[in-house]
């Protein structure tokens, strides 16, 4: 695209920044309306609208339009994790839900996985117009499905209801009203530490694949497919984090459930970054980049778990906003990457800074939850 549109390193960091400032503008009233409305509606709205903007991402000339789309995009997108949030809140007893949000970010993993090594083949064969349909096709069908299939909670049978009730049931705590959010010190806790973690991770979905092209001079094919070891790592960390959690809380433990799981993802995280800046072999940075992503994305199944937890009728309106925090560093880290690479010409400033995050979110885990 770069090449074809005439967009600079710096212009295509805007261009990544872009789809993160629709996606933070529209992050909190997206959840809002996924609890107003039921995620059954608002998902399928939202990925129809996204999938005929992915399409359009296919059609653009030039940049001015390509940043408009991609910023359309972004709006369009910030409702997916709120709405899903709610629906497993809706769903999933609480002794069961670390492991269904770990799942639902094991997807997007995997997802974004496949993505990568399976485009930059696509990409080769019948170039990237193509491929930017091919994505919005499965975006509609999805949508399709999602609406013929879902219902915002369980049926109203004697199996559905008796699920219903365990839902309900089955609160740790007393969950928040929307008053007592803004005054919980735990959720500006959490609204920090995703953004340190999203700083360290957004790199697999944006930079690091055209850096592992242009540093370790790798092909279109063999970038895909090494970006692509990263995002498995995150997809095995969110499976083993929201397992951890679950069974953290059985045995009686609900804030250390919460805790410990993601304390030891950022600990992880902030040694393996700062090891990832001083390897010079593509091996060895794949090594130290992939256990940071490990590490960051063992912190997502106790965040979304937490945002359950208190939440209550305000699930997907607290988990925007923490998504928001997560999209705002996001913008951030797209814009810093190419910028503090180009003004040292080395990584590790970048790196540095994403280890001293992870240390801080680390420690400011132990805190949550404590003044409920």
């Amino acid at each position: 695209m770069s090449a074809d549109l005439g967009i600079s390193d710096t212009a295509f960091g805007w261009v990544f920044g872009a789809f993160t400032v629709g996606y933070t503008l529209m992050m909190v009233p997206s959840g809002w309306l996924a609890d107003r409305y039921g995620p059954r509606k608002t998902l399928a709205l939202i990925v129809l609208i996204w999938s005929v903007l992915t399409a359009a991402t296919g059609w653009v000339r030039g940049t001015a339009i390509l940043l408009l789309v991609r910023f359309l995009f972004g709006l369009a997108e910030a409702g997916a994790f709120p709405g899903a949030a709610r629906a497993i809140s809706n769903w999933v007893p609480v002794r069961e839900r670390g492991l269904a949000l770990g799942l639902l970010n094991t997807g997007s993993r995997l997802g974004a996985a496949f993505g990568l090594a399976a485009m930059s083949i696509c990409i080769v064969n019948v170039g990237w117009r193509v491929s930017f349909l091919l994505l919005a096709a499965a975006g509609i069908l999805w949508s399709a499905l999602w609406f013929w299939w879902f219902r915002d909670r369980p049926l109203a049978t004697a199996s559905g209801q008796e699920l219903e009730t365990r839902v309900q049931r089955e609160s740790p705590t007393r969950t928040l009203d929307g008053k007592s959010l803004l005054r919980s010190r735990s959720v500006y806790i959490i609204l920090f530490q995703y953004f340190a973690s999203q700083f360290t991770f957004f790199i697999c979905f944006s930079w690091l694949l055209p850096y592992l092209e242009t540093h370790y001079g790798l092909t279109a094919t063999r970038a895909g497919l090494y970006a692509a070891i990263p995002l498995l790592c995150g997809a095995l960390a969110t499976w083993i984090s929201g397992t951890a959690v679950d069974a953290i809380y059985r045995r009686g433990h609900w804030k250390r459930s919460r805790r410990l799981p993601a304390m030891c993802g950022f600990g992880l995280a902030c040694v393996a970054v700062l090891a990832a800046a001083f390897v010079p072999s593509v091996g060895g940075f794949l090594l130290f980049f992939a256990l940071a992503t490990f590490g960051v994305d063992l912190t997502l199944s106790p965040s979304w778990t937490v945002c359950s937890d208190i939440g209550g009728r305000h699930v997907g309106a607290l988990s925007g906003a923490m998504n928001m925090m997560g999209s705002i560093s996001s913008f951030g880290s797209a814009i810093l990457f190419p910028v503090l690479f180009g003004v040292t010409g080395s990584i590790r400033s970048y790196f540095c800074l994403a280890a001293f995050l992870d240390l801080v979110a680390m420690g400011c885990w132990g805190f949550v939850l404590e003044e409920i």
